[in-house]
């Protein structure tokens, strides 16, 4: 078996996402609290939660530095029904210099998806996009 056989079996493997964050517990009360994702495991240095089937691991990193691009992100069917829901529970939409977004903070992109931005309680840039096709 070569090399590329091998690989080509991780497009049947489940995927496994990861995002850092200074403390679990804090980061649990966000992506499940208010985002409402679900707990799956929780160790005393990440807390495991199923986004619709995809796992998402929240890992504990001491020494942790945001990145000023987004991480991760989640298609939605209604932006607009999205964005205030985020609004009313406390998580602002973010704002880019150059960038023109609605009165809401949405963005369309060029080929006329919608993305909004907010950031997670240790500053991750998260996403949702709802998609023109």
């Amino acid at each position: 078996m070569t090399w590329r056989t091998l690989l080509s079996m991780l497009g049947d493997a489940s995927f496994v996402g990861f995002i850092p964050v200074r403390n679990v517990d804090s980061a649990r009360e966000f992506y499940c609290g208010t985002l409402g994702l679900k707990a799956v495991e929780q160790t005393p240095v990440a807390l495991v939660l199923d986004a619709c089937g995809v796992s998402v691991r929240l890992a504990e990193v001491q020494e942790f530095r945001p990145q000023p691009f987004t991480i991760a992100g989640w298609l939605v069917s209604d932006i607009s029904y999205t964005v205030v829901a985020l609004a009313k529970a406390g998580v602002p939409i973010k704002r880019y210099e150059g960038m023109v977004q609605d009165q809401q903070g949405v963005w369309t992109a060029p080929s006329g998806d919608r993305v909004a931005w907010f950031s997670d309680p240790d500053g991750n840039v998260l996403s949702v996009t709802a998609s023109a096709s």
